[in-house]
C-alpha cells in the first residue's frame, strides 16, 4: 500500500490529506487490540477535520486499551481516480490498511448532501453497500449525527444509528460489540441485543407500510425492538469527556483552531433551526473546566486561536467570568478568543469590553428575517430597535465588517419580507454614516448571505413545505439585483437552489429514497455539497427512473396527523409542542426563551426532569 501511495501522491492535488502522521494522532498495533473502529467523514479531509465531534470520539475510543479509531475521509476527485486506477482501496490515514479490515464503520452525518458520498465510500473500500449484503459482523455499517433525526433515506445502507450524544452511548455499543464478536455471535443477534440500548436504532428490525395515497401507514417494531427510539443524553457536560489535545493537520483546514464547546442546546426556540431542538436539552458546563480544557488545548496543540463553541455563544450563563479567567493567559500566550453564534439582544457593553481585549475578527449576526413580522412568526424574538443598537456599539468600538445571516422562503414570506431584507441592511449602512464617533479611515462591509429554508425533522416548521425553485429563484434574483447598486457597501452571498432542493427532499424523505441514492452514486453523484461535484440532472434523472416525485417530498404540505417518517426517533420534543408553535408561527405570535418561561418542549424529560435553562 505505502509503495503505491508513494508513486501517486506527487500526481495529486494536497497530498497532506492522505499522508497522516499528524501531530497528535494515534498510532497502535492491529494485532494488539481486539476492536477497530474506522471514523469515516463522507466529505474532504479539510472538512473533516474542522469537525468537533471528529475530534471527541477519536479520542474517546482511542482512551480504550482494546480499540483503535482510525480516520477515512473521501477522497478528492483526483486522488479517487488514482486510487481507483492502481486498485488501491480507501485506506486509514493513521495505518493506511483499507477499510475491509475493520470491525466497525462508523459514518457521521452531518448535512444531507453527503449521502451519496457515503456509498462512493464504502464501494472505494471494497465494502458491499445494501445493509442485506453484508452478512457478518465484521464491517458493520454505523452512523450518527443530526441527519440520524431522520434515518429513513439511508436505512438500506446502515445497520445501526446512534441517536443524540455519543460519548457514552459509543462505549457501551462497543462494549456489547466486542461481547457478541468474541462470543463468536452472529450480526443478527447482536442487532437485536442492541436495539435494546438506549439511542441504537436499527433499522432492519422495523417494518414500513404505505398507504394508497403514498403516505406512511404504520412503522411496526419487530424482533422486539422498541416501538420508539429515545436518542442518548449526556447529562452532565463536566463530566463528559473531552479531548486535551486535537489532531494538527499538516494542510490549511476549514475551521483551523481549537475548539472548546461551552454548552449543549439552546433556550432560543427559533422554529426553522433543528440544532436548536434536537440538542436539547440544555447543559452548561462550568467556566473552570472549559478554561482548564482549552488552555490544555492550546498548550498541546501550538493553536494561536481557541473558538467558544456553542449553539448560541453569548447565552452562556457564565460568559463574562469565562472570559476573564481566558483574557489572563490568552493574552500572555498571544491567542485569539473567536466568539461565534453572538445574539444580537445580548451583545452587550460588557461583552463589547471583554472582546476588545482579543484580537479582532468581523462580526456575525443572524436577523435571519427583515421584517419584525416575520421574525416574530420564525420566533427569533429581536426587534429591530435590538439589530440597531448592536450595530451602533460594534461601530463605536471599532468594528467595520458585519454579516448578516437572513433566510429565504421561510413560511409565511411575503414578497415585502424580502424587500425587508434590503431596506433594514440599507438603514444599518446608514447608521454607521450617521454616527460622529464612527471609525475613521476604514471601509464599512455589511455582507449579507442568503440561504434558503429547508423545513427540518422535529421543528415547528417540519410539516411546511419548501418554496418552488422558482419562487426561490424569483426572491433570491431580487435581492443580487438590489446589492449590485455601486457603493452600497453591501454585498450578497446566496447558497445554490438547486442543492438547497436536494437537500429538503432528504430530510424529511423515507425509505423509498433509498433506491434513488444508490441510482445516483451509480451514475457519477458524490461530493454534491461542492459545486464543481454536484451533478443537478443526474439527481433528477435518477428520481425519473425510480418513479419518486421530488417535490412531493419537498414542496408539500404535511398535516398534522399524517405519519411522518421520523415520529418513531424520540428527541425529545412532543409532537403537541412543535403544533403549538406551528399555529403561532402562522399568527406570528412568540414564544418567550426557556429562561424566562417554560414552554413545556418535553426535553427535560430525557433529563431526569431537568432542563437546564436555569429559569
Amino acid at each position: 500500500m505505502d509503495v503505491k501511495l508513494e508513486k501517486i501522491l506527487p500526481l495529486v492535488q494536497k497530498p497532506g490529506r492522505y499522508t497522516g502522521g499528524e501531530l497528535n494522532s494515534v498510532m497502535k498495533s492491529a494485532d494488539e487490540v481486539s476492536l477497530r473502529f474506522a471514523f469515516c467523514f463522507p466529505d474532504t479531509y479539510e472538512i473533516g477535520m474542522s469537525h468537533l465531534g471528529l475530534k471527541i470520539l477519536y479520542s474517546l475510543i482511542n482512551d480504550r486499551d482494546d480499540a483503535w479509531c482510525e480516520r477515512f475521509f473521501a477522497p478528492a476527485t483526483d486522488m479517487e481516480e488514482q486510487m481507483r486506477e492502481h486498485n488501491i482501496p480507501l485506506f486509514a490515514i493513521e495505518s493506511k490498511d483499507p477499510l475491509t479490515d475493520f470491525d466497525v464503520i462508523g459514518f457521521t452525518l452531518q448535512y444531507e448532501l453527503s449521502f451519496s458520498t457515503i456509498l462512493n465510500m464504502l464501494d472505494l473500500g471494497g465494502v458491499p453497500l445494501l445493509a442485506k449484503d453484508r452478512h457478518d459482523l465484521k464491517n458493520l455499517v454505523i452512523a450518527g449525527g443530526p441527519c440520524a433525526s431522520n434515518a429513513e433515506p439511508l436505512c438500506d445502507f446502515i445497520d445501526v444509528f446512534q441517536l443524540g450524544d455519543g460519548e457514552e452511548l459509543m462505549n457501551e455499543f462497543l462494549d456489547l460489540y466486542k461481547e457478541y464478536k468474541e462470543a463468536g455471535k452472529s450480526k443478527e443477534e447482536f442487532l437485536v441485543a442492541a436495539s435494546k440500548i438506549e439511542g441504537i436504532y436499527v433499522p432492519s428490525l422495523y417494518d414500513v407500510s404505505y398507504k394508497a395515497d403514498g403516505t406512511i401507514e404504520a412503522v411496526t417494531p419487530k424482533c422486539g425492538a422498541p416501538a420508539v427510539v429515545h436518542k442518548r443524553v449526556v447529562k452532565d457536560m463536566d463530566k463528559c469527556p473531552f479531548p486535551d489535545r486535537f489532531i494538527v493537520p499538516f494542510i490549511e483546514i476549514v475551521h483551523d483552531r481549537v475548539s472548546a464547546e461551552i454548552f449543549r442546546g439552546c433556550i432560543r426556540g427559533c422554529r426553522f433551526c433543528q440544532a436548536g431542538f434536537i440538542y436539547r436539552p440544555i447543559r452548561e458546563k462550568s467556566p473552570e473546566v472549559i478554561n482548564e480544557q482549552a488552555y490544555n488545548l492550546i498548550k498541546n496543540t501550538g493553536y494561536d486561536e481557541v473558538s467558544l463553541i456553542s449553539l448560541s455563544t453569548s447565552d452562556y450563563t457564565q460568559i463574562q467570568p469565562l472570559l476573564s479567567d481566558m483574557i489572563d493567559w490568552t493574552q500572555e500566550k498571544n491567542v485569539n478568543i473567536s466568539l461565534p453564534s453572538l445574539r444580537v439582544d445580548n451583545f452587550s457593553d460588557e461583552l463589547v469590553e471583554k472582546m476588545k481585549l482579543i484580537r479582532k475578527s468581523g462580526l456575525t449576526f443572524a436577523p435571519e428575517a427583515g421584517s419584525q413580522r416575520l421574525r416574530d412568526a420564525i420566533n427569533k424574538n429581536i426587534t429591530e430597535d435590538e439589530i440597531m443598537s448592536t450595530v451602533r456599539i460594534a461601530f463605536k468600538s471599532g468594528w467595520t465588517t458585519v454579516k448578516l445571516y437572513f433566510m429565504l422562503g421561510l413560511p409565511t414570506e411575503t414578497q415585502e419580507d424580502v424587500e425587508e431584507i434590503i431596506n433594514l441592511s440599507r438603514r444599518i449602512v446608514s447608521e454607521y454614516f450617521r454616527m460622529e464617533d464612527r471609525p475613521k479611515g476604514k471601509q464599512l462591509n455589511i455582507n449579507i448571505s442568503a440561504s434558503s429554508f429547508v423545513p427540518k425533522p422535529h421543528t415547528p416548521f417540519q410539516w411546511e413545505p419548501q418554496d418552488t425553485r422558482e419562487e426561490l429563484t424569483k426572491k433570491r434574483d431580487y435581492l443580487y439585483d438590489q446589492t449590485r447598486v455601486p457603493k452600497s457597501h453591501i454585498h450578497l452571498s446566496a447558497h445554490k437552489i438547486n442543492t438547497i432542493f436536494l437537500e429538503a427532499v432528504f430530510a424529511r424523505g423515507d425509505r423509498r429514497l433509498g433506491p434513488v441514492i444508490l441510482e445516483a452514486w451509480k451514475n457519477g453523484c458524490k461530493l454534491d455539497s461542492w459545486d464543481e461535484e454536484f451533478k443537478f440532472d443526474t439527481w433528477m434523472e435518477a428520481f425519473k427512473t425510480c418513479g419518486v416525485d421530488p417535490e412531493w417530498y419537498a414542496n408539500r404540505r404535511r398535516d398534522y396527523d399524517e405519519v411522518l417518517p421520523w415520529d418513531h426517533l424520540d428527541y425529545g420534543i412532543t409532537k403537541e409542542f412543535l403544533m403549538r408553535e406551528s399555529e403561532k408561527a402562522k399568527r406570528s405570535e412568540t414564544t418567550s426563551h426557556c429562561r424566562i418561561q417554560c414552554a413545556a418542549c418535553g426535553a427535560s424529560a430525557l433529563n431526569g426532569g431537568e432542563c437546564g435553562a436555569k429559569c
